[in-house]
């Protein structure tokens, strides 16, 4: 009777398989390696503000004498930015957009219309934001 012992291939030495231990894997004493700006996560953060104009400039106009009518500027204080989570800007650009595009006044470019109109299409946060 034959027995598992006995077989016909001969048994070979297990593989073994050594794995450096974790002390091996840490130093002691890491080395230093120096920051490339030694500031805070609130100053990486904050916005630069040196050297910068104010957002909205409106050029100088070279008409003597114009009006903005005053049904345009209802139009744009009627939808009002406020800047909450679900107003849409986009549409809000749009809406600004159209209106200001109807808009023609003489000597005067539609550009300079839209920087003077757009403080009033602004509200609440919005408006906080602009005039910081």
């Amino acid at each position: 009777m034959r027995t598992r012992s006995r077989s016909r291939h001969k048994i070979a030495e297990p593989l073994r398989i050594e794995f450096p231990s974790q002390e091996d894997q840490f130093q002691e004493d890491p080395p230093e390696v120096p920051m490339a700006y030694n500031r805070t996560m609130a100053q990486f953060l904050q916005a630069p503000t040196v050297g910068y104009e104010d957002a909205i400039v409106i050029p100088e106009i070279a008409a003597t004498n114009f009006e903005l009518k005053h049904g345009w500027i209802n139009l744009v204080q009627n939808k009002q930015y406020f800047g909450h989570d679900k107003e849409d800007p986009h549409a809000h650009i749009r809406y600004f957009n159209k209106i200001t595009s109807m808009m023609r006044v003489p000597n005067i470019p539609n550009s300079t219309i839209k920087r003077m109109l757009f403080p009033l299409l602004l509200e609440g946060a919005a408006r906080n934001w602009l005039e910081k």
